[in-house]
């Protein structure tokens, strides 16, 4: 077994997690002259990688590839002196002065005067094969609101049943010619007047005791189709869809916070109302990690910019 190793030398602000709210955070940190270490662990840049187009982040006319986006925002930080490690954390603790200990796997351990969690939220998927592949396009997103536009005049399928899925079901009558709504059970888990008002659309329709059970991509690796099966009775058909949402949650990347931050019952940061501090001095958490209600690009930068301007100004406080 490896020992402990703690690399030498306190850090002024460790960011752990990329995407747009932790660029960002590195952006201002490292224009703020924190010389901040941004912990990007095995998915740089975050869901936004696996998004072929993004047509709705401000100073885009024409739309940008997310890993494309992602890697200028790396840029960016990195010109402002950022430093990135690839490292993965596996928890975080506090000492007694104050600092933190980030745990990097069982070996290495990082300190910090704060740190920035902006580590997002895992979309929930069916498991089904060829979904890696196709996930963030090709026809499977988890994103109306980014991914709605691309399938004007198209038909589509959302599948959950709480209130995120009909939300999703209703944004996306703006543009589908027909939104199927697939749901395990035979009634909506969502609330009376969400679930009323999408089973009264004329372009919503539900369809019960149901499970996807495959996709079939077609020329050029669309969508073209996907296998439904009836729980009930187990018969199994296609149905003709050009776009699948699904819409069965999300798992928020906040296990390795060892209690330094209040958690809701579905494991989001809670942040102190208005600012994106924790409970626990100077820690803070930024986009969808903490935001379970816009999930949007643009918002997790804004938070990620919240975040390293609250950092700075503890820092200052301190040596103040």
């Amino acid at each position: 077994m490896s020992a402990l190793v703690t690399l030498k030398g306190m850090e002024n602000v460790i960011i752990i997690g990329t995407g747009c709210a932790g660029w960002t955070a590195a952006i201002y940190t490292g224009r703020a002259n924190l010389n901040p270490l941004v912990l990007a662990g095995e998915q740089p840049g975050g869901q936004l990688t696996t998004t072929s187009e993004v047509e709705n982040f401000p100073g885009f006319p024409e739309g940008v590839d997310g890993a494309t986006l992602m890697f200028s925002m790396q840029q960016q930080a990195e010109k402002f002196g950022a430093r990135i490690d690839y490292k993965m954390v596996s928890k975080i603790e506090r000492r007694a002065n104050g600092s933190f200990d980030v745990h990097c796997g069982s070996e290495v351990v990082l300190e910090a005067k704060a740190v920035i969690v902006a580590t997002g939220a895992s979309a929930r998927l069916l498991g089904l094969p060829k979904e890696q592949e196709i996930y963030g396009k090709n026809g499977l997103t988890t994103c109306a609101t980014c991914d709605g536009a691309f399938y004007r005049d198209m038909p589509v399928v959302v599948v959950g049943g709480g209130d995120s899925a009909c939300e999703e079901a209703t944004f996306l009558t703006r543009f589908a010619s027909k939104v199927y709504l697939l749901h395990r059970r035979d009634e909506l888990r969502a609330s009376k007047i969400m679930a009323e008002r999408v089973l009264a659309h004329e372009k919503i329709e539900p369809i019960w005791n149901a499970e996807i059970t495959a996709y079939h991509p077609g020329e050029g690796g669309k969508m073209e189709s996907v296998t439904v099966r009836n729980r009930e009775t187990g018969k199994e058909s296609p149905l003709e869809v050009k776009g699948v949402f699904i819409a069965i949650g999300h798992v928020p990347n906040s296990g390795f916070l060892n209690g330094l931050a209040d958690l809701d019952p579905e494991g989001y940061i809670l942040q102190i109302p208005g600012k994106t501090a924790t409970k626990t001095e100077g820690l803070y958490a930024a986009g969808d990690v903490a935001d379970h209600v816009y999930r949007q690009a643009i918002t997790a930068a804004g938070q990620g910019c919240a975040a390293a301007l609250e950092a700075e100004r503890f820092l200052a406080d301190q040596e103040g």
